[in-house]
């Protein structure tokens, strides 16, 4: 008997875009099969080509982009050769796609009723009653609450995790016979994350349907994959199915970016980094695209294409190390030696990268930063008079404290105010109440101009380097115009010495300084940004989800460099962020954040070990993880976040807690204590 014919063969896919002076090779024979009813899953690191193999499935390509080769058949007909009327009718119809940002994907002066009905037209005869119907019952099909109502709201009154629902009903509503989803999560917090996954888990499994799941995030993948394709600079370089794949990964590339992974178990050490960057598209290459980063590499693999290879238990690699006669027992030996002594040189360069003397005690008993009922609210004007008719309480009643040389995680849904919290201890928003101590002083009753000079104390890292980085000014004058703001240094020539000192501590080559943002990666403006935090010499920054833009592999740098800064400088660190794993590896301490209340706190092994509050144990078990033999509890919380500007009376959490009980709905609770650290808001637990 036959095996079933794939529902989608892609051969042998090129893809140019034309840059001007050179051509990208974006996507260089590219091959894969999809399955019917399965999940295949396309990993891979910004900028390997795993979108642009999406848009030119779907023949949706930038005016600079061409398909110069190959073939792309769905069910045995070529889309390639189609005409673009063609097309139109597969689009939508045969094969729907999610794409990776719903703000941008979806029409703002359209209602998300409208904009699933649109779809339908084109491609259904329904009309009038049938087709509200068929809309409402797709809008209710992806989960969103009250959809009767919701369907005549615009994009700007939904969340994300709605707006990206509503991206999935229209990508859903003529029943495709293939989903691409390019990483349709990326921007969610893991709660709406995991209600994401679960609606296309269960629409795939009701509809027979085949997924194609574009991510970078192998949690994901563990959770929602049944075969793996790995993908660097434009070529696949492993394929394998997913136990196979997250049992023993075969390529180099795809072993490194498992070992990039943070977690509590790498907490004390450093973790392993791809050195160098991807390689420029715009060459014909000679050898193996990964050679100069890679540990295993020998002489071979800077002369020779690797083909692909049997790597065992069914999966394929790109890679010499699997050539048939090759010596695998020697290079395999040799690989492994080097990968060893390449980790222990990454560990020793990251962890002590230019100061190796004195080191600061990454424990003191110091209080760095003292907040004691931390308030921002946001007036809310109304009427023709413009008065105030409402608050946001954005922050309310927020305490914590920071020891020099240590970390606070702040963790939390979108909305719930962790950032506001950063902005209020730094004044970069104004309080509405509360104490800000840092090192004995309030910052938040100081006047303008007894707080200027105080601010190179303390400073931020924001989540968008790009957006945070003037364009128009060089990393020289960015970096020297803080120092001259603050009076630090005694002339330019000092100021300047100070900015190579910097790069250099931040791992980049003082002669960047003559750099637009504009002409670095994201990694390396990341790590810009930390040199313009440190021009100062502060010893509190506040980092701002700093890598949650970043790819795993530069993430780990940009950890690793944090690390070893707070343990050479004894800096202080509210990092802000809703990766779970990031929190493990680097923070002390835990303040679990909803709805403007810290909700629990502890040491980070209590909090993410033995959570007490249900807020904190739905967030947790809402976490992909990596091992699927892995028994724990799912929580999936209903509904969403409510608003800041009427919350519900008691427990805030209440609405959405399943282990509500009455006396939750009307007194917010006290904080019931455990361990000398570890605390928690909830009715729960008896007051000691």
């Amino acid at each position: 008997m036959s095996p079933e014919r794939p529902l989608l063969s892609v051969r042998d896919l090129r893809t140019w875009l034309d840059a001007g002076d050179a051509i990208v090779r974006a996507v260089d024979r590219v091959s894969f099969d999809v399955r019917r009813g399965e999940t295949f899953a396309l990993v891979g690191e910004s900028g390997c080509g795993k979108s642009m193999t999406a848009l030119s499935i779907m023949r949706l390509l930038p005016d600079a982009g061409g398909i110069v080769g190959g073939s792309v058949e769905l069910d045995g007909q070529d889309l390639l050769q189609m005409p673009e009327s063609g097309m139109r009718d597969v689009r939508g119809r045969r094969i729907g796609m999610i794409f990776q940002e719903p703000a941008l994907s979806l029409n703002p002066v359209m209602t998300a009723g409208e904009q699933v009905a649109e779809a339908l037209r084109r491609h259904t005869p329904l009309e009038g009653g049938a087709l509200a119907a068929r809309v409402r019952e797709l809008l209710e099909a992806v989960r969103i609450p009250d959809a009767a109502r919701r369907k005549d709201e615009y994009p700007f009154q939904l969340s994300g995790g709605m707006k990206q629902r509503v991206m999935i009903a229209m990508a859903l509503a003529c029943d495709p016979e293939l989903l691409v989803a390019d990483e349709p999560t990326t921007a969610l917090d893991v709660t709406i994350q995991a209600q994401v996954l679960d609606v296309l888990r269960e629409l795939q499994k009701t509809r027979r349907m085949s997924l194609m799941l574009i991510t970078h995030d192998l949690g994901v993948v563990s959770g929602m994959a049944h075969r793996v394709a790995v993908m660097y600079a434009g070529e696949i370089v492993e394929t394998a199915s997913r136990d196979a794949f997250f049992a023993r990964p075969a390529h180099p590339y795809s072993r490194k970016l498992f070992d990039s992974l943070p977690s509590g178990s790498k907490r004390d050490g450093a973790l392993a980094v791809i050195r160098g960057s991807v390689p420029a598209l715009t060459r014909e290459f000679t050898g193996c695209r990964f050679a100069d980063r890679c540990d295993s590499a020998w002489e071979l693999c800077r002369k020779s294409v690797p083909g692909l290879y049997d790597a065992g238990n069914g999966q394929i690699a790109r890679c010499h190390l699997y050539a048939p006669g090759a010596d695998k027992s020697e290079k395999w030996g040799q690989s492994r030696i080097s990968e060893r002594d390449s980790s222990m040189q990454s560990q020793k360069i990251d962890s002590d990268p230019i100061f190796p003397d004195p080191i600061f005690p990454i424990t003191s008993n110091e209080s760095l930063l003292l907040v004691k009922d931390l308030k921002v609210h946001f007036p809310v004007h109304g009427g023709l008079l413009k008065r105030v008719v409402a608050r946001v309480r954005a922050v309310d009643g927020v305490s914590l404290e920071i020891e020099a040389g240590r970390t606070l995680g702040l963790v939390g849904e979108s909305g719930c105010g962790k950032t506001t919290v950063g902005k209020g201890i730094l004044r970069l928003v104004e309080p509405t109440g509360g104490q800000v101590v840092f090192n004995g002083s309030d910052l938040a009753h100081l006047s303008r101009a007894a707080l200027r000079p105080m601010r190179k104390h303390f400073q931020i890292i924001f989540q968008d380097p790009y957006a945070s980085l003037n364009p128009r000014m060089r990393v020289l004058e960015t970096l020297e115009e803080g120092m001259a703001a603050l009076g630090l240094g005694e002339g330019r020539e000092a100021r300047q010495a100070r900015v190579d000192a910097l790069l250099a501590e931040v791992g980049l080559d003082p002669e960047v300084k003559f750099r637009y943002p504009h002409e670095f990666s994201g990694g390396q403006r990341q790590r810009i940004a930390i040199a313009r935090a440190l021009s100062v010499e502060p010893r509190l920054i506040i980092c701002d989800e700093p890598t949650s833009a970043l790819d795993v592999s530069v993430q780990a740098q940009i950890l690793n460099l944090l690390k070893a800064l707070q343990r050479k400088k004894g800096l202080a660190y509210l990092f802000i962020s809703h990766n779970i794993s990031v929190i493990e590896f680097l923070a002390h301490e835990v303040a679990v954040m909803y709805l403007g209340r810290i909700v629990e706190h502890g040491h980070v092994d209590e909090v993410l070990r033995a959570p007490r509050h249900p807020y904190t144990r739905a967030l947790l078990s809402a976490v992909p993880v990596l091992d699927r033999t892995t028994k724990r509890e799912v929580i999936r919380l209903q509904g969403e976040l409510p608003s800041p500007v009427s919350p519900p009376a008691g427990c805030h959490f209440h609405p959405r807690c399943p282990d509500a009980f009455e006396r939750c709905g009307q007194a917010y609770p006290d904080s019931a204590r455990f361990t000398a650290s570890h605390t928690a808001a909830c009715h729960l637990y008896p007051m000691v």
